[in-house]
């Protein structure tokens, strides 16, 4: 078996200004020789230079290829037995085709024998010119708890196993597979010291101690040879794809691989010509160059200022460099020569006058160009330098990632785009302070007019935290899959500045917060208040149960709700979301909401469940009923909580002292001690005595309705949420302890937003 190297120190002198020839267009080729005559050149848009040919007395031994032409498909090049070529390139003496992944199911077997397998790329096992080459390819090894291997074939040598490659790939928790490195945490990749046809391949399973890997533990692990540079950009998304679907992709992945190849300087001595001394070898081609590798391998590649195909006689041409000035410049008179082009200057001035009179022209226009090239070449620096800093900052949020899932995933294609900073500094006036919305502690809400004449606001923050940047991926992602006329539109973000920027439908009304708690003369209607309240059930109980995946919103609150013109509700702010698989019903993750929202359950025990939307929910409820915020001062400047306050009242039937005065004018008595009710349900301590936000949109729809009267306790709702003992069985020490337990919640937790 022929073994190769591709670290060849005299190919590294070869430089090839014009003519590539790792040919995918047949337009370039057919400038110059590339086939012997008489032979087809291309095979569909793939060329096919000589040595390479499809036809007998086209092609040297051990070079012949098949074009398979298939009515009603494209042609395809194949390679030995059937491998598709895609690219042929003279200058580098490589052939890239399209290989296959090995899949091995793990775990392999009782014993500790590892697995045996073979890899080829098609080609025969001798006799063949072609081998993979080390110098662009990596070995690639994905799954979980495994060491991989290529070793020699064995019908190559002797019996003896001699490693060529070998990578351990190890998982110690389901998180990891996130790592998209391939550094070995899911994937492992290793260079190949030789370039062999064919190699063995062998799999050993690791034993992991308490892996906790779950059902990645088990399954498929994928083998191959990749294209180093292929790899590095498509690796990422590959892996995604396998730990999405190992089946799938290992059965449908078509994997770039380079093979290298040489002449047999003794069998293809025809295709070389003797040196002037008599000794020495020279390629058949004039102006091209004779390339050794070792005492039996050989190439040969057009001289500089040459291209076509050395192995053909005057297959080399003189490129005329005058015709392409974009790659020679030539700021005088263009004169082509064999291999080369000089540049002259004009014409000399002969005459003393005339010299110095151009000397005194030039230099008034000199100075006067000199300032303004000045100003010109530091206005171009700066807008290069921030130019550069977009692309860096780009990088940084997540912006390959992003567009990566915005072109797999059609639906976010449609919602999202990712926008410029110019497009959003011409929206916004260079965010002017005059188009402020809103802002806080955490950032500043812009008004913004885009190029279509779209009204939107663009959320700018200003904390710079990995936790910020992962919120807004979060948030996009989330957004970008829900469609409900209550939950804000998001139209797609900017990725250029330091802190990502998101763009959102223009909402000109405020916040639910503000008409409750602000210096509103206009307050809002009871009628006004039960409707918005419907709405907002109705969006997070979409996103609980009608969504594409189950969201748990986890920052509901009257300040991140939004009211249209027509008072409309729109829930927004979902950078502390999390999406939630159909089959969970709660995640453990760390605490984060807002003071005087925030589920006890939740706080205590860090997991988070649907039912945490309800109490949130509950609170906002209160908040209609009394017009009073979720933390106040009482008239001992002591912080209370509106939710443990509320429901002590309601529980000692003690509505009417914190009832807003307002429902009462209206007459809306009745349907408030409904609402009351229910606000008390969604907030029970325990997150199993609440009601799903399904059962809290249909009694506001009742209520809204008028078909709840007022004393049905909420039929509703659940079994446990409404029976009398639960309202009335321990009013005293029940609301007491309700009480304590939120008001040491209130002052003891810290909670990050």
């Amino acid at each position: 078996m022929m073994l190769f190297s591709s670290t060849h120190s005299a190919e590294a002198k070869i430089s090839v200004l014009a003519f590539q020839l790792f040919i995918l267009t047949p337009a370039v080729a057919a400038a110059v020789p590339v086939a012997l005559p008489g032979c087809p050149e291309t095979c569909g848009n793939i060329t096919v230079p000589y040595p390479f040919g499809t036809r007998p007395g086209c092609f040297r031994e051990g070079f012949n290829l098949t074009c398979e032409e298939t009515p009603g498909r494209r042609p395809k090049l194949l390679v030995g037995d059937g491998v598709e070529v895609v690219g042929i390139s003279l200058p580098e003496g490589t052939v890239r085709v399209h290989s296959k992944m090995l899949g091995v199911s793990l775990p392999l077997n009782t014993t500790s024998l590892p697995f045996n397998a073979s890899w080829s790329a098609g080609l025969m096992a001798t006799g063949r010119p072609l081998a993979v080459s080390s110098k662009h390819n990596r070995f690639v090894a994905m799954g979980c708890n495994l060491l991989a291997s290529l070793v020699i074939d064995s019908d190559a040598s002797d019996s003896v196993s001699r490693y060529v490659s070998v990578c351990a790939a190890l998982c110690s928790g389901d998180s990891e597979v996130r790592d998209t490195s391939c550094s070995g945490v899911g994937c492992c990749q290793t260079p190949i010291a030789l370039g062999l046809p064919s190699y063995m391949v062998q799999l050993s399973e690791l034993a992991v101690e308490s892996s906790g890997f779950g059902a990645f533990g088990v399954g498929l692990r994928a083998l191959f040879i990749a294209d180093q540079e292929w790899f590095s950009r498509k690796g990422a998304l590959l892996q995604l794809d396998y730990f999405g679907d190992q089946q799938r992709t290992i059965d449908t992945e078509v994997i770039p691989t380079v093979l290298e190849w040489w002449l047999d300087s003794n069998r293809d001595r025809d295709v070389f010509g003797r040196g002037p001394d008599g000794n020495s070898s020279r390629c058949l081609s004039l102006n091209s160059n004779f390339i050794v590798y070792g005492d039996r391998w050989a190439r040969c590649n057009c001289s500089n200022g040459f291209e076509g195909n050395p192995y053909i006689a005057n297959g080399c041409q003189d490129i005329d460099e005058c015709q392409h000035p974009d790659l020679y410049p030539c700021h005088g008179t263009c004169i082509n020569l064999p291999g080369a082009y000089r540049c002259s200057s004009k014409k000399n001035i002969s005459s003393l006058p005339g010299l110095i009179t151009i000397i005194a022209v030039s230099a008034g226009f000199g100075l006067l160009f000199s300032v303004l090239g000045v100003a010109k070449l530091n206005n171009k620096f700066k807008q290069r330098r921030a130019k550069k800093l977009r692309q860096n900052f780009f990088k940084k949020n997540h912006g390959l990632l992003l567009q990566q899932l915005i072109s797999s995933n059609k639906d976010i294609a449609e919602r999202a785009k990712i926008f410029s900073l110019e497009e959003l500094d011409q929206a916004t006036n260079k965010f002017d302070q005059n188009r402020i919305l809103g802002g806080g502690g955490h950032g500043t809400v812009y008004k913004g007019i885009l190029s279509d004449q779209h009204v939107v606001a663009i959320k700018k923050s200003k904390i710079v935290v990995q936790s910020e940047i992962n919120q807004f991926i979060n948030e996009v992602v989330i957004l970008s899959q829900t469609n409900h006329r209550n939950v804000v539109k998001l139209f797609g973000c900017c990725l250029e500045t330091e802190v990502p920027l998101l763009v959102y439908e223009f909402i000109s009304n405020g916040t639910l917060s503000y008409h409750l708690h602000g210096q509103n003369e206009n307050s809002l209607s009871w009628k006004d208040r039960l409707r918005i309240a419907l709405e907002t059930a109705r969006a997070i109980a979409y996103l609980h149960s009608a969504a594409s995946i189950s969201v748990f919103h986890r920052d509901i609150k009257s300040a991140n709700i939004l009211l249209t013109d027509t008072l409309t509700a729109k829930v927004s702010d979902f950078g502390a979301s999390r999406s939630i698989s159909i089959d969970e019903t709660g995640v453990h993750t760390a605490i984060q909401g807002t003071h005087g929202y925030l589920d006890p359950e939740y706080y205590y025990t860090s997991r988070l469940t649907e039912k945490s939307d309800v109490y949130s929910f509950g609170v906002i409820l209160a908040e209609l009923l009394t017009r009073i915020t979720p933390v106040f001062s009482s008239q001992s400047s002591e912080s209370m909580s509106l939710a443990s306050y509320f429901v002590s009242l309601i529980r000692d039937n003690r509505l009417s002292d914190i009832l807003d005065s307002q429902i009462v004018e209206e007459g809306g008595t009745a349907d408030a001690e409904v609402v009351a009710k229910l606000a008390e349900a969604c907030l029970s301590l325990k997150g199993v005595d609440r009601p799903t936000m399904r059962q809290v949109e249909a009694t506001l729809e009742d209520v809204q309705n008028s078909n709840v009267h007022h004393n049905s306790h909420i039929t509703r709702v659940t079994q446990n949420v409404t029976k009398d003992q639960s309202y009335n069985g321990s009013k005293g020490s029940e609301g007491t302890r309700l009480y304590s337990l939120e008001k040491e919640f209130i002052q003891s937790s810290e909670i990050p937003r």
